[in-house]
């Protein structure tokens, strides 16, 4: 299968995230990622995830993920990929790289799925940095936010807040305003 993995990670506030987490999940950074793949030139999968340590393991914890209602489109460099409750748009901007995250990521918890822990996929192929825009449509106000062409570094905060513990829930994570996107990448590769 031929994949197209948009990434796009996002800075929030630790410890509105902190608040939903499971029992027995600590939060790593103040991240929110989003993983759209185009599979094949016809079939979207997205991912919604934030960075955990769990049972000795780090890795991300899947928020919520979706294999159906999504499309996209191309338009020269630009891809977009839209859904009712969600849009990306990525323009590539031809400069390869790495990621930071990929050394501090042993996989992928899912809490509804079976089995509940998937190992990292290794991917050798060359990133390439994007500029990207996105935004959640559930409700308007809504996380959203652009890229400023470079890629930050995001580190864990000390908690200074107490929220309620609420459910980790799509919606509940997607009113977390985005403070800054942290960077963006495609890597295209054979699965």
């Amino acid at each position: 299968m031929r994949v197209e993995q948009f990434v796009l990670a996002y800075r929030i506030e630790q410890d509105r995230i902190r608040a939903m987490l499971p029992e027995g999940f600590e939060s790593l950074r103040p991240v929110l990622r989003i993983n759209a793949e185009i599979r094949d030139e016809k079939d979207v999968y997205l991912e919604f995830n934030t960075p955990v340590s769990h049972d000795r393991k780090r890795g991300w914890l899947n928020i919520a993920h979706w294999d159906g209602d999504l499309t996209f489109h191309r338009e020269g460099n630009i891809t977009t990929v839209t859904s009712p409750f969600f849009r990306l748009i990525y323009t590539t901007v031809g400069i390869e790289g790495g990621c930071p995250a990929e050394n501090d990521n042993e996989g992928t918890f899912f809490t509804d799925d079976n089995p509940p822990f998937r190992h990292a996929e290794i991917i050798t192929a060359k990133k390439q940095f994007c500029d990207c825009e996105f935004a959640w449509l559930f409700h308007d106000d809504n996380a959203h936010g652009k890229s400023i062409g470079k890629t930050l570094p995001a580190f864990c905060e000390e908690q200074s807040k107490h929220y309620d513990h609420i459910a980790l829930t799509v919606e509940n994570a997607a009113a977390i305003p985005c403070r800054q996107v942290l960077g963006c990448y495609v890597v295209r590769f054979e699965r």
